[in-house]
This record gives C-alpha cells, sequence and structure tokens, in this order.
C-alpha cells in the first residue's frame, strides 16, 4: 500500500491540501447549526387561551376572567372558561371565581413574544394537543438524515466524492431557503426532511475527502480540526439567533450561504484514491500530478507519468479487489462483519445519548442562548484532551474512554437530586463534551478501519445507526413519565454498553489506510497471527517461571 507514499512525494500536507480540507469543513459551520435549529425556530414560549373575539381586551381584568389558573396561579395553557369568571378577588385586584367549566381554545393562544417574537410553533400553533408535530419535525429531519446517509453514501462510492458533495450543497441550499418559505407545516417538514438527506452526505463525504487526500500521520488533524469547526458552529448558531429571533429569518439565514459552496465545489479535486480504487488510473495520475503542481511540485509531477512503479503497484491492490464492493460485504467478509457491528454500536450509542442531550434545551430552566454557548464551549477542551489522546495512545483508547465517561456523567446525574440545578448542570455538560469527543473519533476511526472500496459506504451505514439513535432518543423521553430520571439512566447505561465493543476493534494509530477489503482480511489475520506468537512466547516464559520456582 504505497499510496501514502505518493501523497508525500507530490507535497504531503501542502498547499492544495490546506486549501482543500479549509474550503470542504467551512459549511460545516452552518451545519451544526441546522442540526439543532429547532432549538430556537421551534422554541415554545409560555402561552394562554385566546378569549372570544368580540372580548373588550381593554378593560380591567377582562382577559383573566377567561383564564383558570394552576396550581401555582399562572393561567393554563391549553384551557379557558366557556364564558367570564368573576366575583372572587384574585391578587392582581381583578375578581375571577374560577369554579367556571373550561374548555379548549378554540379561538387560538396568546404567545409571549418578548424572547420569540415568531417561531413555528407560534405561527402553526403547535401547542396543547398539536404539542407532538413540534417533534414530528424534528423527527422527520432525522429521518432525512437518515435516508441522506444511505443514499448518499452508497452513491459517493459508486460516483465519487466531489460529485455527490456538489449535488448536497445545492439541495441544501434549495431546501432550506424554501423551508424559510414554506406556507404550511407540511410544506415545511417536506423541505427540512430534504436538507437533512443533503447535510448527512455533506457531513460523510466531508471526512472522506479530506482523509483520503492526507497523508498518514495528519489524519487526526484533519479529524480534529473537522470537530472544532463544528463546535464553533455551536457558538456561531447561538450568536446568530440571538441576533435574527425571527424563525423564517433565522432558517434563510444559515441555508443561503450553501449556495456559495455549491459554487466554489466545482474547483474540488476529487480523490486520488477513490479513482485508483474504481480503476480509472489515467484519472489517478491527473489528479496527482495536478496537486503536485498545486503544492510546487512539479518536477515529482512529471516523474509521476514515467514512472511505471505506479501503475503496478495500483494494479497490484485493484487485482486483489478489483471492483466496487457493495454493502452486502459488510455482513459477508468476516473482517468487515466485525467492524460493521462494533462501529454500528458506537455510531448508535453515541448520537442517542447526544441528541438526548442537546435537543432539550429549554428544560435547563435558564437562558436558552446561555446553554447553547455554555455546550458549544465544552466541546472545545473535550476535544483538545480527544486529540491528545487518539495522537498519544491511539483511537481506540480515546473512543472507549469518552463514551464511558460520558455515560457515568448521565448515570450520575440521573441520581442527583432536582433541586440541586448546578450539578446537574455540569454533569450533563461534562457529558456532552464527552459525547462530543466521542463523534470525533468515530469518524476519524471509522474512515480509517474500512477500506477505500467501501468507505463511503461504512461510514453512511455508521451514520443510518447514528440517525437511529437520534430518532429513537426523544421516544425514551417519554419516559418521564413514570419516573423523571428514567431516561437518564437509559441514555447513561447505552454509552457504557457500547463502550466495550471497542475492545473488539484494532488500533489504526500510525497505520496505512486499507484500499481493499483484502487489505482488512490481511489486518485481521495479522492480529490474529500476532496474538498467537505471544502466546507462544510466554509458554517458555511461564515454564522457565515455573522452573525456578521448583527449585
Amino acid at each position: 500500500m504505497a499510496f501514502n507514499d505518493l501523497l508525500l512525494q507530490v507535497g504531503g500536507a501542502g498547499r492544495f491540501q490546506q486549501i482543500q480540507v479549509t474550503l470542504v469543513v467551512l459549511p460545516l459551520l452552518l451545519m451544526a447549526s441546522h442540526n439543532t435549529l429547532q432549538n430556537f425556530t421551534a422554541a415554545v414560549p409560555s402561552h394562554h387561551c385566546r378569549p372570544p373575539a368580540d372580548t373588550n381586551l381593554s378593560k380591567d381584568g377582562e382577559l383573566d376572567a377567561w383564564l383558570p389558573r394552576d396550581g401555582q396561579g399562572r393561567p393554563e395553557s391549553c384551557l379557558r372558561f366557556t364564558s367570564p369568571q368573576r366575583g372572587l378577588p384574585f391578587p392582581n385586584g381583578t375578581e375571577t371565581n374560577g369554579t367556571g367549566a373550561t374548555e379548549p381554545c378554540t379561538h387560538g393562544w396568546i404567545y409571549d413574544n418578548s424572547t420569540f417574537p415568531s417561531t413555528i410553533v407560534m405561527e402553526w400553533d403547535l401547542v396543547c394537543s398539536r404539542r407532538a408535530l413540534r417533534q414530528l419535525a424534528q423527527s422527520l429531519y432525522m429521518v432525512g438524515v437518515l435516508l441522506g446517509a444511505m443514499i448518499f453514501g452508497h452513491l459517493a462510492d459508486r460516483l465519487g466524492r466531489r460529485k455527490v458533495l456538489i449535488l448536497n450543497y445545492l439541495q441544501t441550499a434549495v431546501s432550506g431557503t424554501c423551508a424559510a418559505f414554506a406556507p404550511n407545516f407540511p410544506v415545511y417538514c417536506a423541505f427540512r426532511l430534504l436538507s437533512g438527506m443533503s447535510l448527512a452526505g455533506i457531513s460523510l463525504n466531508c471526512m472522506t475527502l479530506n482523509v483520503e487526500w492526507m497523508p498518514t500521520h495528519t489524519r487526526a488533524c484533519v479529524g480534529t480540526l473537522i470537530g472544532y469547526v463544528y463546535s464553533l458552529g455551536q457558538f456561531l448558531l447561538a450568536g446568530v439567533a440571538y441576533a435574527v429571533p425571527h424563525w423564517r429569518y433565522l432558517q434563510l439565514l444559515v441555508s443561503v450561504p450553501f449556495f456559495a459552496f455549491f459554487i466554489y465545489s466545482w474547483f474540488f479535486i476529487e480523490s486520488a484514491r477513490w479513482y485508483s480504487s474504481s480503476g480509472r488510473l489515467d484519472l489517478t495520475l491527473k489528479a496527482l500530478q495536478r496537486v503536485a503542481w498545486i503544492n510546487g511540485k512539479r518536477e515529482e509531477g512529471a516523474s509521476l507519468s514515467m514512472e511505471q512503479v505506479l501503475r503496478a503497484s495500483l494494479q497490484k491492490e485493484l487485482t486483489l479487489g478489483k471492483g466496487q464492493a457493495s454493502a452486502v460485504e459488510l455482513l459477508r467478509c468476516p473482517a468487515l462483519r466485525r467492524l460493521f457491528l462494533c462501529l454500528s454500536m458506537l455510531w448508535f450509542a453515541t448520537s442517542f445519548a447526544y441528541y438526548g442531550l442537546v435537543m432539550d434545551l429549554q428544560g435547563f430552566g435558564v437562558s436558552i442562548y446561555l446553554i447553547q454557548v455554555i455546550f458549544g464551549a465544552v466541546d472545545l477542551p473535550a476535544k483538545l484532551v480527544g486529540f491528545l489522546v487518539i495522537n498519544s495512545m491511539g483511537r481506540r483508547p480515546a473512543q472507549m474512554a469518552s463514551l464511558l465517561l460520558a455515560g457515568i456523567c448521565i448515570l450520575i446525574n440521573g441520581v442527583v437530586p432536582q433541586d440541586q440545578s448546578v450539578v446537574r448542570t455540569s454533569l450533563a455538560v461534562l457529558g456532552k463534551g464527552c459525547l462530543a469527543a466521542s463523534f470525533n473519533c468515530i469518524f476519524l476511526y471509522t474512515g480509517e478501519l474500512y477500506p477505500t472500496v467501501i468507505r463511503q459506504t461504512g461510514l453512511g451505514m455508521g451514520s443510518t445507526l447514528a440517525r437511529v439513535g437520534s430518532i429513537v432518543s426523544p421516544l425514551v423521553s417519554m419516559t418521564a413519565e413514570f419516573y423523571p430520571s428514567v431516561p437518564l439512566f437509559i441514555y447513561g447505561a447505552v454509552p457504557v454498553a457500547a463502550s466495550a465493543a471497542t475492545a473488539l476493534l484494532p488500533e489504526t494509530l500510525g497505520q496505512p489506510l486499507p484500499d481493499t477489503v483484502q487489505d482488512a482480511e490481511n489486518r485481521r489475520r495479522g492480529k490474529r497471527r500476532q496474538q498467537r506468537q505471544e502466546r507462544k512466547q510466554m509458554v517458555p516464559l511461564q515454564a522457565s517461571a515455573q522452573a525456578k520456582d521448583g527449585l
């Protein structure tokens, strides 16, 4: 597998890699905004029933006469009196007895727009009997991400990373912009689903295209950079949502820049690894020569066309795994089957616990903008620690530790009393940071474990399991009706259990990327051979120790 040597020959992490990596990761700033956008565009303000249209609201106490109160003296959100009730004194000086018959809000609701002047909840009355529709919008977005991971992951292995990225940028720009002008809720949901599909493709191809153009020793840096850009996107969302609180303008603001990303993505250079794995050696040479020219290595690039070693080396790899591997190979081949099952557990657990924490920002009881900033800030030290562990100890320890610590934090949070809000918030923030580090690691780890011919499909399947986790996660929160801490126990137990799967995965620190299914199989056999040799070496040592004990 000499491809890493070829990358070093044409400049390694040179000018081309720096420019393309920057341009490819830039859209991730807004991808983070889209993933948690509904924390702001679908925020639920305080609300109460609107009285009949002929009610004289300018008269003191007239509005209160229609509103029954809950146990804390606040107006009921979903009920009103069938007729105005007066008679008993109320603390604000009005008179209401609150003993009359009640009915649902037949004339709509009045919302407190002091924090959010407009949200989809306010515009389409997604409260009370319709409150489940709010979660439906987010669930449909995640369904779109799931579909996109399956569809665009497969297409990227067939058509190439660059073509799929160009399509995804355009689809995100168009669907996101159309969602901002949606005339009704079903149309809004449809465009959000399309946005989710394309954003999943962007996430997968961003990592793959960058990893395949980078030398081995820089891959961890690229993976960490992508994670930090995503974290910065969370800061960006908090600032933009605070400055532009109207949901339509906010939706438009995070979607229009993708038209610019679509335009400059035409200048990306397709992965030479993908060209070679597809058997297109002429395009492989052209891509490498173009990169060499950009990196100031013109002589090295020109010499590549005369080096028959290049063609022989790539052809040898192609004969080991000729043609594109299908998704069926993930279960048919023993080496890939183990990778697929273990990585699926890690993807599901990370996403399941992550979205269980980040999609309920209003539940913390403080400013939603402040919590968004805190959740983004904790990613910075968490991912730095993860980066150091990834580069020093390896991918496997980093993946195991991040999931295990996240699960422990969430489990502890489940037994902390409800009135200890500072402790509970701190544990949630710490758990979220560990899960962010886990996401950072799993993207890099998956890309390094799967061979080139099926790497994008493998990433797509992993992302699919992650989306399943993000869809199931809101359903688990409904168990709080039985006991408030049940969701936290489930959110914590899943990543703790999944962390054990990392013990079955090989370490990839400093290892070249596998290009074919045969490479992955050879790596598995090599690991088994090494384990057998270690056991054989232990036998004489144990015999010698026993002999010494006998003496």
